[in-house]
């Protein structure tokens, strides 16, 4: 596990995960660096957390049961809600590391702590965001990253992510989809268990485009991109309104839902299952998974934060790196 920034609540729900590691039947984990940012952020929270220092992973096992292991490195001071230069190096050195054990096979996956992409910025960060450092670090192309937002009620998969939504139109294509629909129908295939996974893809426009009437992306993209995928053998309909697709009826049609653009696929997974998201990038030769949340810095050390995206985060990683080992 990377620490996330030590000002936000990453710490304080790590540390309450691993109290929670028997009742919530979670695999052992270790964190990268800050232990006395884990420390103070047990001790604001009112939890007994003792920590074991470790100099190898392999270490974690035997010390999991009884303490939270982390693989000593940098640490900072504890300035809950108090981002600064100080804590953005410990995060951004936290994941570097954190993401170079599990690429050499040392950890089974890495579960990522939530960042600020800005302060992380300040001091050398050149990625959009996590997705696209983990990607690059397993040497996978950004664009064969995939992210899909998994919860109890919900898959979603935005085609397109960081962008403004003027250009939502123009960077979506047929082989865009059909690329990224592969890589879901693989992963979920792979990684979470489903022998014939159904892929529902978003219309852009609003009734799916009304046969052309509010756009022809649906008719000109979107619809010959799901007859390739069919015909690949590949289980996709659409294109659906979307404001029609995440009703509690229609779910249960489909095991995850691509959609054109970021707020597409967030809200709903968002308003459905906001403290069990979990971020979890497909595509990529190592498992990586994140709390589908950020920093929360305005609450981060007064006790509120809730843990159940980031034990969420862990159990899938846990549950995903057994599946591809076969046991």
């Amino acid at each position: 596990m990377s620490l996330g920034d030590p000002a936000g609540i990453g710490p304080e729900v790590i540390c309450e995960a691993w109290t929670r590691r028997g009742e919530e039947h979670l695999p052992p984990f270790f964190v990268v660096g800050g232990v006395g940012v884990l420390k103070a952020a047990a001790a604001q929270r009112g939890l007994k957390v003792p920590l074991a220092i470790i100099d190898h992973p392999a270490l974690a096992l035997e010390a999991f049961p009884n303490a939270l292991p982390v693989l000593g490195g940098p640490d900072s001071e504890y300035h809950p809600g108090e981002p600064d230069e100080s804590g953005a190096r410990l995060a951004l050195s936290s994941l570097e590391a954190a993401g170079a054990l599990v690429v050499s096979g040392e950890a089974g996956a890495i579960v990522t702590g939530p960042i600020a992409k800005s302060e992380l910025a300040k001091v050398g960060f050149a990625f959009p965001g996590q997705t696209e450092f983990v990607a690059a670090a397993s040497g996978v192309a950004a664009d064969d990253a995939v992210m899909m937002l998994a919860g109890p009620q919900l898959r979603t998969v935005p085609l397109t992510v960081h962008c403004a939504l003027s250009e939502v139109s123009g960077r979506i294509s047929a082989d865009l989809i059909c690329r990224r629909a592969t890589i879901v129908d693989k992963a979920l295939r792979q990684d979470f268990g489903i022998a014939a996974p159904r892929i529902a893809i978003c219309g852009l426009n609003p009734h799916a485009g009304e046969s052309g009437r509010m756009g022809r992306e649906e008719i000109e993209i979107i619809a010959p991109a799901i007859a390739a995928l069919r015909a690949a053998g590949i289980e996709a309909t659409g294109p659906h309104p979307a404001d029609a697709l995440f009703t509690a009826h229609a779910r249960g049609s489909y095991d995850v839902a691509i959609a054109m653009y970021h707020d597409q696929a967030l809200i709903p997974l968002k308003t459905l299952d906001f403290d069990q998201g979990v971020n979890v990038t497909l595509g990529l030769p190592i498992i990586r998974t994140s709390p589908d949340h950020g920093t929360a810095f305005g609450i981060a050390g007064t006790g509120a934060a809730r843990p159940d995206a980031m034990i969420a985060a862990i159990r899938m990683a846990g549950e995903m790196a057994e599946r591809r080992s076969g046991q």
